[in-house]
């Protein structure tokens, strides 16, 4: 496989140190990690392997700047996070080569990814100054009663390493839009992004101490209790799986802190038989196979009505067959590897419990060695059934299993049964259906007639498939970027929500001040 990494053109991106305090720094123990090329499996460079008392500098550096950061206007927290995000368009190219070497994705997905990174920075810049309260009618004479908004404190965020610049930045744009200081856990898989993003905030001119990004792969538990733990933060953002966040939510419980959390997905997505086939497949190709599948929102139940089944299935297929996999430098490559040895571990475990229970695979299904460890073919596996993993679990990975069905009301009970709710998606033709299915589902977030919620692009035409679909495969296209959407789930996929002008809320507290003695008649009246 040729697999050339481009060199950054502003190669001072490329940091191997903690940020903490506006300084750059190394563990105290000068431990560190490896952080490897997931495509080729070299090591891409080392970390500060930070610990407890690292971790504890950076929230008192936090701490000590909030004191003055709360007090400045939005309007000044406007102008920085304005500031940041020129930064990272003009450093757009060189961000999207990092995310490209440390996660994997084709470097048109990433440089995707930057421009939807950069969207919450403007978003909450223009969010930042209207922060606004509220005038409460009193009850009782002569009280006035007023609300206002103010910051929650110190923030420990905690990120994923499938969007290393997005999940930052939608977390640290409403955070710093709202007043609040913040420690930013890096995801050990893919660090380098977050700290080149640190770099662009230090030019911005973020006041130090306001933004500090700390990184550990071994330590990670540690470096989450942490900040779960701690006193001084009074905010937990965390991104993640359901059972770690759980885990969280217990630690975060000695201190009350308050909470977002982001967790994981098992979304289905349904196409029932008075849906337009095209765009279903269109959208069920986006909805799966984006980022190899490494997504909390891809599909990963795909139901469709029997009178459709076939159609779809040999339709879908032959995109999927159109994909390219490999190097994601390359040109003209729709997928790269996943992330690591344990996430294929996961997609061949539920491809051989599908097989093994029935599931017949029409397209995929083997290992690509010849790419390296972490590649996977694309697979379509059809006449699945809900006692096989995939129904239950979610995959992660680049697989796709089809699910036949006969009504509405089974298909909506499938669907619902499973203890998280994320997105859900469904196509249909007909207004009354899709009003019933909407309200029905129990997710947090529906996508009608679209693949693709919340997300950095809409539908492109791709030179690879000559129609409407996700992945260009030529060159950088004009993207849509979305940030305006409220992003979050219900059941076990979390709670709160990040993007939309709901995202700054959940960094505030609301302070009531209720006046006395303000029904006075006016001076000098008779």
């Amino acid at each position: 496989m040729n697999h050339t990494v481009p060199s950054l053109k502003d190669k001072s991106l490329l940091r191997h140190e903690c940020y903490v305090n506006g300084k750059w720094t190394t563990a105290k123990s000068s431990k560190t990690f490896d952080v490897t090329d997931p495509a080729s499996l070299r090591t891409i460079g080392s970390c500060p392997e930070f610990d407890k008392h690292d971790t504890e500098e950076a929230i008192h550096a936090a701490a000590e700047a909030f004191s003055s950061f709360r007090t400045t206007t939005g309007r000044e927290r406007a102008r920085i996070l304005r500031t940041w995000y020129q930064l990272v368009i003009d450093n757009a190219e060189d961000l999207a080569k990092l995310i490209t070497w440390e996660n994997g994705k084709p470097l048109n997905d990433a440089k995707g990814e930057v421009a939807y990174a950069a969207s919450f920075f403007e978003w909450f810049s223009e969010e930042a100054p209207r922060a606004y309260g509220d005038v409460i009618p009193s009850s009782i004479p002569g009280n006035r009663v007023l609300s206002m908004k103010q910051p929650v404190g110190v923030c420990g965020l905690i990120t994923p390493w499938n969007f290393p610049a997005a999940m930052l930045t939608r977390k640290i744009g409403p955070a710093l839009a709202a007043g609040c200081t913040v420690v930013a856990k890096a995801p050990g898989e893919t660090p380098f992004t977050s700290l080149a993003l640190a770099e662009l905030a230090h030019r911005a001119g973020v006041p130090k101490g306001v933004i500090n990004i700390v990184t550990a792969l071994s330590n990670t538990a540690e470096v989450g209790e942490t900040l779960t733990t701690s006193p001084i933060v009074k905010k937990v953002s965390f991104t993640g799986s359901t059972n770690v966040g759980k885990l969280l939510m217990q630690q975060s419980s000695q201190t009350l802190k308050k909470l977002s959390f982001e967790l994981g997905g098992n979304a289905p997505f349904i196409v029932f038989d008075d849906a337009d086939l095209s765009n279903a497949v269109s959208g069920a190709i986006a909805s799966k196979f984006r980022s190899s599948g490494q997504t909390c929102v891809c599909a990963n139940r795909i139901y469709v009505q029997r009178g459709i089944y076939s159609a779809f299935a040999e339709q879908f297929a032959q995109k999927v067959n159109d994909f390219k996999v490999g190097s994601g430098y390359s040109e003209g490559v729709t997928h790269g590897p996943l992330i690591h040895d344990r996430a294929v571990s996961k997609v061949v475990a539920h491809v051989e419990d599908a097989q093994s229970k029935g599931g017949k695979i029409i397209v995929g299904g083997q290992r690509l060695p010849d790419l390296g460890d972490n590649f996977y073919q694309p697979t379509v596996i059809t006449d699945m059934t809900a006692e096989m993993q995939l129904a239950s679990e979610e995959t992660f990975g680049p697989v796709a299993g089809l699910f036949p069905f006969d009504t509405e009301a089974e298909v909506v009970e499938l669907a619902n049964k499973t203890d998280v709710g994320l997105a859900g998606y469904f196509f249909s033709r007909n207004l009354q259906r899709v009003w019933r299915v909407a309200e029905a589902l129990e997710v947090g977030m529906v996508g009608v007639n679209t693949g693709l919620i919340s997300d950095a692009a809409a539908p492109l035409v791709s030179p690879l498939f000559s129609r409407v679909h996700f992945f260009p495969a030529k060159k950088w296209l004009t993207l849509i970027y979305v940030c305006s959407g409220r992003f979050g789930g219900v059941k076990q996929s979390g709670f709160g929500r990040e993007g939309s002008r709901y995202g700054i809320d959940e960094y505030q507290v609301v302070k009531m001040v209720t006046m006395g003695g303000m029904g006075q008649p006016l001076e000098g009246a008779t």
